[in-house]
């Protein structure tokens, strides 16, 4: 039987946790033997959880790469403007490394970590999960059979919920650059960027153009009379959809895992939280009084190939309903779907039928192997780390594979989108 990857926990935060836990399931493919987190609280947590001695706790990733190597790979989920950093250290020390999205936050970053792992020999995977989820896998074999023919467009959305908006991009860590160091269609959208240029990829990206802007929670849209934190003076808060009380006080209690990071976590008592939300906590604070720095809470952007295909993206926040959408017509047939219902259409071109086509359902919740494939993203969280133990230990990678050379491009091009957007101009991708 072969050994099971050893792995060290880099920033112990809700994402690394999620892939970590592949380790609780399957002990004999991934063991966790380690930790790094400056957070004491979340690094006893992981010592607790996974039985780790005082000898393999460390309290960042340059304590932890001065020890040398001391196992197989890093699950590294330290915040964005840290993965550059944290991984040259690590790739420098012998580690494979598992990376969070986005894994550079800016072009600079991204040239010396693909510098970085290249002169080491070491291997980095990027967390772009949604790749592994098999709504958007199905769709990829399928574009791989040639279903649809030559892409000649493709058009893909994402809406962020209202409450997803407000926890993370207003309120949040990612609410501005000067905060996380990335823009909001790099903290949230990079996904989907990374999808384009996968299904894309038997051509390349050749021009980029952009357009947003930060249209509802700019200052000049706070509602008159409204107060500065949701439960001190605000006498519209009943009537507010982005209440502190109705969104993380009261069931479903969303967003639990950054609301209460403060505190003792999500089990401290009621009142404890209401005090929080009451005075320092920034999830407390009116929405309308967050600094956003030039931020967007909606984009667009347009990518021009070198085939003459085209693809159009669309983020918009503030959304009742969170859901990604895509639409790809080729010259024989089109696809059709919506990620968060796990089902698409495929329609092919057919001058024999009444309506001049025809129309194949795919309905992942009930079909075949791609049943029970519930989670984060769809079910692409526990595959990404099955795919990355697989990669480690030299096996050949699945077609979703996001290696950090197949993870550029779509970084690549939400950085010059970013740069089209702020220039307002066409901009290459060469």
């Amino acid at each position: 039987m072969k050994q099971p990857i050893r792995a060290i926990i880099v920033g112990a935060g809700h994402r690394s946790l999620i892939y970590a836990s592949l380790a609780d399931r399957h002990p004999e493919r991934l063991q966790i033997v380690g930790v790094a987190e400056p957070n004491e609280v979340r690094r006893k947590m992981v010592q607790e959880k996974y039985g780790l001695c005082e000898e393999m706790c460390f309290h960042d990733a340059e304590k932890l790469a001065e020890k040398g190597k001391l196992a197989d790979a890093v699950i590294n989920g330290t915040m964005d403007d840290q993965h550059v950093e944290t991984t040259v250290v690590l790739l420098k020390a012998g580690y494979d490394v598992l990376l969070e999205k986005p894994f550079a936050v800016n072009e600079e970053e991204m040239e010396t970590l693909v510098k970085t792992a290249r002169e080491c020999g070491r291997k980095v995977m990027i967390c772009h999960v949604l790749r592994y989820a098999p709504f958007y896998k199905t769709i990829k074999e399928e574009l791989l059979r040639g279903t649809i023919g030559e892409i000649i467009n493709i058009q893909m959305t994402e809406h962020v919920s209202y409450h997803h908006m407000a926890v993370s991009y207003v309120r949040g860590k990612w609410a501005s650059e000067k905060l996380c160091h990335a823009p909001m269609l790099l903290a949230k959208s990079c996904h989907d960027l990374d999808l384009m240029m996968w299904f894309m990829d038997r051509t390349s990206p050749t021009d980029v153009a952009s357009f947003g802007s930060d249209f509802q929670f700019v200052k000049e849209k706070k509602p008159e009379n409204a107060g500065t934190r949701c439960l001190t003076d605000c006498p519209l808060e009943k009537n507010c959809i982005y209440s502190a009380e109705k969104n993380y006080l009261t069931p479903p209690y969303r967003w639990e895992f950054y609301v209460w990071e403060s505190l003792e976590g999500i089990n401290a008592d009621l009142k404890k939280k209401r005090e929080s939300l009451k005075t320092d906590n920034p999830y407390g604070k009116c929405v309308w009084e967050c600094e956003r720095d030039g931020n967007v809470d909606h984009q667009s952007v347009m990518v021009r190939f070198a085939n003459g295909s085209t693809g159009t993206f669309n983020m918009i926040g503030g959304a009742s309903r969170a859901e990604r959408n895509i639409h790809i017509i080729g010259t024989q047939g089109e696809i059709k779907g919506t990620f968060d219902d796990s089902r698409f259409v495929i329609r092919r071109s057919d001058p024999e039928t009444p309506d001049g086509y025809t129309e194949t359902i795919v309905d992942l919740k009930i079909s075949g192997d791609k049943a029970g494939m519930k989670g984060e993203h769809g079910g692409g969280d526990r595959l990404l780390a099955e795919d990355f133990v697989n990669y480690v230990a030299g096996e050949k990678g699945s077609i979703s594979s996001t290696s950090l050379e197949q993870s550029v491009l779509g970084h690549l091009a939400v950085f010059r989108a970013e740069k089209a957007r702020k220039e307002n101009r066409v901009v290459s991708m060469e």
